[in-house]
């Protein structure tokens, strides 16, 4: 049931799609197709006028619905998959460019986290924000002790907002899968039930101090990502604190190449971040666009990358791993049979497809791309690829591989911009063949024999113990046996003695019968003096006690 404010809303949705003359959309919904006669009595449609590109009108009116839209939008441009590759660029330019909120309320939302004054908790308070995003925005502080922190606060009442908006995108998904065709193609619902978890989740700052931790500890012996420490006792739900770090942002690309930064080296340190999370931590920052990543100039010839903001992280099952491993190996070796035999071996498409046939569609679509310089072939573009085609084998992507291809896209755009001759294949290439030859072969078995090694020592002690109850238990059960044996002959001997009961009482009633026969006299043949019948009974009765008495 649609309630009046949700109608009104949506109305207002409606009114920034016509202002941005996405009226097509409008009068495509089921419920206003019978007005679709409106649109030429609209003026802006009377004359013929030049419009922005589709796309570009989808990104304006977004920003116009405010920032739960943006950041669907954000979300949205990464399902390349899905979209036209225009409206997904398009919808990658959408800035986290929201208002901040008053900083006297951010003070408040503090001090009742705490129930304490940002005075006794803090040496310093900046009211006025440093960054203001969709979700939350950042203030500059002190502890007591003169340490510099950020503190990230949650927006007050954003969860209200969230919900009712995210409602509406259902409701708007469930249209659009109902009544248009092309739309269903999309999967819209599924798309926003993505965008829900996403967003929630950002807005447990406790969750993402957590990835922050995570992040941290995984690089505590590789010096090229620097994560700022979380202050766990003054972080809260809604309230996030952390070291403050003073970087360049990525952005200025162009200030540090005036600066003497050597750019190849920022550029394949990027990559080896994004290798190193997913191949050997298993973990990845999913959000890595620029305006999360800073760099550490204290050294020009060896620049350090700074990452914040962990709210969207990525994890694969080892499964997952070897699914990425294996198939970027197969593809650069043009090796497209093997791409498609580990599809259907995986289970990622159905078990009855034709491995000739995906196989010719995997190389109809990759051979273009093999035509130019291996430096120049693009990871995140090819995993795209691999996607669109087995979509249509009906393989369904999943949300952990949407995460990471939009992370490598985001890595891989920023490593060619920081330095165009980057060779991507030649940085990755290493972490691919060392993790295969990880998880194959005699490094595989040492490996998983030092994994189990502390369990194997710690349950050594208990051998002789194990041993002896095995032992007990196989005795124990050759006893069991042998008194189901004893039971089975038990039940054998009752069957018999019961058949041989019945057999000397039929005889001796058959006896007793003939008898009876005898001494009524009954008539008929006769032999040696008795009546046939009682020979007969007498006979069958005699036969019957035999078979009963015998053993």
């Amino acid at each position: 049931m649609i309630r009046p404010s949700q109608i009104l809303r949506l109305l207002y949705i409606n009114y920034i799609l016509v202002k941005h003359g996405l009226d097509d959309i409008v009068f495509a919904i089921h419920l206003f197709r019978p007005f679709r006669f409106l649109m030429f009595l609209l003026p802006w449609n009377w004359f013929i006028r030049r419009r922005a590109p589709r796309g570009q009108r989808i990104r304006h009116a977004l920003e116009d619905l405010g920032p739960i839209f943006i950041k669907f939008g954000q979300m949205l441009s990464t399902r390349k998959d899905l979209l036209p590759e225009e409206i997904a660029e398009e919808l990658s330019l959408l800035q986290d460019s929201v208002p901040p909120f008053d900083g006297r309320r951010a003070k408040a939302i503090v001090e009742k986290a705490y129930g304490q004054t940002v005075e006794e908790v803090f040496g310093f308070f900046d009211e006025t924000p440093l960054a203001s995003a969709s979700v939350a925005q950042v203030h500059a502080a002190t502890l007591k002790d003169g340490t510099e922190v950020v503190v990230k606060v949650l927006r007050p009442d954003v969860l209200p907002v969230i919900k009712r908006d995210i409602a509406l995108l259902f409701i708007v998904a469930k249209l659009a899968e109902r009544y248009s065709s092309q739309a269903r193609r999309l999967r819209p619902i599924e798309i926003v039930a993505d965008y829900k978890k996403t967003i929630i989740d950002e807005l447990d700052l406790m969750r993402e101090a957590a990835n922050a931790s995570q992040l941290k500890r995984n690089f505590e012996t590789i010096d090229n990502l620097y994560i700022p420490e979380v202050y766990w006792d003054e972080t809260r739900r809604n309230v996030m604190v952390m070291e403050r770090i003073h970087g360049m942002p990525m952005g200025e690309i162009e200030k540090m190449k005036a600066m003497g930064v050597d750019m190849k080296v920022l550029s394949e340190r990027g990559v080896e971040i994004f290798f190193t999370q997913v191949f050997k931590h298993n973990f990845f920052h999913a959000d890595m666009h620029p305006g999360n990543i800073f760099v550490n100039l204290e050294n020009l010839h060896d620049p350090k990358y700074i990452a914040v903001d962990f709210g969207i992280v990525g994890t694969l099952s080892p499964e997952d791993q070897r699914y990425l491993a294996e198939n970027f190996l197969a593809f650069f070796k043009r090796d497209y049979h093997r791409v498609a035999e580990l599809h259907v071996k995986s289970g990622w498409v159905p078990a009855g497809t034709r491995v000739d046939e995906f196989e010719s569609a995997i190389r109809s679509v990759c051979e273009p791309i093999f035509e130019r310089p291996l430096k120049e072939i693009s990871f995140g573009n090819l995993l795209l690829r691999l996607f669109q085609t087995a979509q249509r084998f009906n393989m369904v992507v999943q949300p952990q591989l949407v995460l990471l291809q939009k992370t490598l896209l985001n890595i891989e755009g920023l490593g060619r911009q920081i330095y165009p001759d980057l060779d991507l294949w030649k940085t990755a290439k290493p972490f691919l063949e060392n993790w295969m030859a990880e998880q194959v072969g005699t490094k595989a078995l040492i490996k998983g024999f030092k994994k189990n090694l502390p369990y194997m020592v710690e349950k050594l002690p208990e051998l002789p113990e194990l041993f002896y109850e095995a032992l007990k238990k196989s005795a124990q059960g050759e006893e069991y046996q042998q008194q189901i044996n004893e039971l089975k002959k038990l039940r054998q001997q009752l069957v018999h003695n019961q058949r041989q009961g019945l057999f000397v009482l039929a005889g001796s009633a058959l006896l007793v019968s003939s008898v009876l026969t005898l001494n009524q006299g009954v008539a008929g043949m006769h032999l040696l003096g008795m009546p046939a019948a009682s020979w007969v009974l007498a006979g069958t009765g005699s036969f019957f006690l035999w078979l009963g008495l015998k053993k």
